[in-house]
């Protein structure tokens, strides 16, 4: 028997970088990065696609990006500025996908262009599978314009779509050409988007970073009052934990672990129960709080460590349960599990604490254990 072995690897680098008024004609940073990467003799487009949310919060962007792309002589800005509707909308509708690959296609965006998405994590979501698909993967460029997706989902090399009421079960692994986070968009979100981000900042602490979780615990009720310094200090710390964590190891998950995805088995399965009523920050915080309460009922954390834990969670204003975590006598969340398996392929492995600030993968989740966790947080949820 003959057989050919192939190996190679492919090394990815991209810049995250943190401003504000990106498309001030003062602010040369985009700019910058485009001129960088003009080629002789090859005509670049830029075609942006914009979440109508952010676009709603602030309408002169269309006037701005034209004025601000015609600065750069050396490219060619799209004429039509895609917008589509934020929030899991994004993600909910393939028909979505379908326009911006045939935009890619009428436009002419070669492999050698930029597709530029611009909004939450959905949206980016979206935007990053439709140009990793379309001719088997065009540049683009990533800027984030909520907490979580600034310092979480947008600064990743993840992207994907829902279906059959999965969330992102259809998706590719695809680094942006470059990441960059405007604070200024973050002055117009509403209370529930300024909060949601919060809660993967609390995530990567508990598992990675323990001073990170004792700096959050000081930081909390600023963070409620919105104050922007703490904010921004949580938003580069929390990044570069996750960047750290992507270069370090499985960036494209192609084992069954997933060290940051600690309290989404249950976020996950508890968007798609309340229709995505729920954010997904709010989601992860449940999740979070769920795991940490488990992690102390099987003896990993002391009852005062999950407090503290959940003390940082409502100092924030999250709420910390959901009924839909209890319908159907929690059966629904159990399917949650089996889901979450599916998704990681191979064996079930879920993180857990088993310290503040280091995780521990498990196995197997006893889901005794589980109901007695839900139980605990309708108890907290329940009026004194």
């Amino acid at each position: 028997m003959k057989s050919i072995r192939q190996e190679f690897s492919v090394r990815f680098a991209y810049d995250v970088f943190f401003t504000e008024n990106l498309f001030d004609p003062a602010n040369h940073l985009l700019g910058d990065f485009l001129r960088a990467r003009v080629e002789p003799g090859v005509r670049k487009k830029v075609l942006f696609v914009l979440d109508q949310g952010v676009l709603d919060a602030h309408p002169t962007l269309t006037d701005q990006i034209p004025a601000y792309v015609e600065t750069i002589p050396e490219y060619d800005l799209v004429p039509d500025l895609l917008r589509v509707p934020g929030g899991e909308a994004a993600k909910n509708d393939p028909g979505l996908l379908d326009r911006l690959v045939e935009a890619v296609d009428h436009y002419g965006i070669d492999r050698h262009s930029y597709v530029v998405g611009l909004g939450g994590g959905a949206v980016l979501d979206l935007v990053g599978y439709a140009a990793a698909v379309a001719h088997r993967g065009v540049r683009h460029v990533r800027i984030p314009t909520t907490v979580l997706s600034q310092n979480d989902s947008g600064v990743g090399v993840k992207n994907g779509i829902n279906h059959g009421g999965k969330k992102n079960f259809v998706g590719t692994f695809a680094p942006p050409a470059a990441v960059f986070n405007d604070a200024t968009f973050l002055r117009t979100l509403d209370d529930r988007d300024w909060r949601s981000g919060i809660a993967e900042a609390v995530k990567v602490a508990l598992i990675k970073d323990l001073p990170f979780f004792v700096w959050l615990e000081t930081a909390a009720d600023a963070l409620a009052r919105r104050e922007e310094a703490p904010m921004q200090e949580l938003i580069v710390r929390c990044a570069q934990l996750h960047l750290d964590h992507i270069a370090g190891g499985d960036p494209f998950e192609m084992g069954s672990a997933r060290p940051l995805d600690f309290g989404h088995w249950a976020a996950h399965k508890l968007e798609t129960l309340t229709q995505f009523d729920i954010r997904h920050g709010e989601a992860v915080a449940i999740g979070i709080a769920l795991d940490t309460v488990y992690s102390h009922l099987t003896g990993r954390i002391s009852g005062a460590d999950a407090r503290r834990v959940l003390g940082v969670l409502q100092a924030v204003g999250f709420e910390l349960y959901h009924p839909a975590l209890s319908e159907n006598e929690k059966g629904n969340l159990f399917n949650g599990l089996n889901e979450f398996r599916e998704h990681l392929g191979g064996r079930l492995t879920i993180t857990l604490l088993e310290a503040l600030g280091r995780g521990v993968e498990v196995h197997e989740m006893d889901f005794e254990r589980v109901k007695a966790a839900v139980d605990y947080l309708e108890h907290l949820h329940q009026p004194a």
